[in-house]
Formats: C-alpha cells, sequence, structure tokens
C-alpha cells in the first residue's frame, strides 16, 4: 500500500525510480530491444530513458495495438512538422545549389533551372544597384545646385557689401568737396627794408 511518511516515500521513490531505469537500460542493451520508460513524480518531475526515438517506439505501438495514444489533431500537428522539416531540408538543398555546392548529382534539366534562376537573381540585383545609383546621382545633383544657390546668395551679399562701402567712400568725398577751405593763419606782408620814404 501507499507510502504515509512522505520522507520514506521520497527515498522508496528514488531508488526503485533508479533501479526501474537501469533494468531498462539493461534490457536494451543484453537483448538488444527497444526500450522506453517514462516516470513521473508527484512533484510533476519527469524521468524517462528510450533506447530508441520515443516516436519511432510510439508508432510502433499503433501499429501493433492499433490504438491511437493522441488524437487526430495531435497527428496532423505532427504531419505538418514533419512537413516543415521537409520543406527546411529542400530549402537547404537548393540554397547549396545556389551556392554551386552539390551540384555533380543535378541532370541538365536541373541544371538549366538553376542557371535560368541565378540569371534573374542577377538581374534582379542589377536592377536594384541601378536604382540605388539613380537615386544617388539625383542625390548629389541636388546637393550641387543647392551649393550653387548658396554660392550665388553668398556672391550677391558680398557685393551688396561692397556697394554699402563704397557709398560710404563717396559720402566722405563729397563732403570735403562741398566744405570752403580756410587758411587757418591769416598773412600779412612786412617789408624787409624800412620805407625810403619816411627818410626823406
Amino acid at each position: 500500500k501507499r507510502i504515509e511518511n512522505s520522507s520514506n516515500r521520497q527515498v522508496t521513490y528514488s531508488k526503485r525510480r533508479n533501479g526501474i531505469l537501469k533494468k531498462a537500460k539493461e534490457i536494451s542493451v543484453l537483448c538488444d530491444a527497444r526500450v522506453s520508460v517514462i516516470i513521473f513524480a508527484t512533484s510533476g518531475k519527469m524521468h524517462e530513458f528510450s533506447s530508441a526515438p520515443l516516436v519511432d517506439i510510439l508508432d510502433q505501438y499503433h501499429k501493433l495495438t492499433g490504438r491511437r495514444l493522441w488524437d487526430a489533431k495531435h497527428e496532423n500537428l505532427d504531419n505538418e512538422i514533419n512537413r516543415v522539416k521537409k520543406d527546411n531540408d529542400n530549402m537547404q538543398i537548393e540554397l547549396r545549389h545556389l551556392k554551386g555546392e552539390d551540384i555533380s548529382s543535378l541532370n541538365y534539366r536541373a541544371l538549366m533551372i538553376l542557371e535560368d534562376a541565378l540569371e534573374n537573381g542577377l538581374t534582379s540585383i542589377r536592377d536594384k544597384q541601378n536604382e540605388f545609383m539613380r537615386m544617388m546621382r539625383k542625390k548629389t545633383q541636388s546637393m550641387e545646385q543647392e551649393q550653387e544657390q548658396l554660392n550665388c546668395q553668398l556672391r550677391q551679399l558680398e557685393i551688396a557689401s561692397m556697394n554699402r562701402n563704397m557709398g560710404e567712400i563717396g559720402e566722405v568725398f563729397e563732403q570735403r568737396e562741398n566744405h570752403e577751405y580756410q587758411m587757418p593763419f591769416a598773412f600779412r606782408v612786412q617789408p624787409m627794408q624800412p620805407n625810403l620814404q619816411e627818410r626823406f
């Protein structure tokens, strides 16, 4: 009957579990049997041993007993997984072919199809490169036009600044021309010799 003491029950579970898994390994090796053991503890922890892939053992069980351990939904899911795996394998093979690997087994028709695929890929790549180059040229032209406009604006500012400076210089000259020139000192003519008439 069930062991009431939880500590004793856990110790017994560990010992018996290890013993069962050990015996399963032994019978699979000694007798070349296909064995699969799955054990769930009360805590939900799982322990397992399988001498062959578990799916293969379950498939053989289904065939021999006629029992289905899962419903059609799970079987469809398993089929979908297998289909995705197969598609992935095929894509890996195609990728190797596109890289030029493992093509010795291909026949002439397959090689022609591969060549067409590569040429189509190259055409798409070249079209994309040309589109990129057109965009870059357009951007460069736009930047050159913008630079030219900025240079034109700069020249106009420089000319306006020079005209303003020339106007100020002209005003200074006009003021000097219009201003009456006055001698800072008054000059008097002094005779170098005394007046001779006064002597007589």
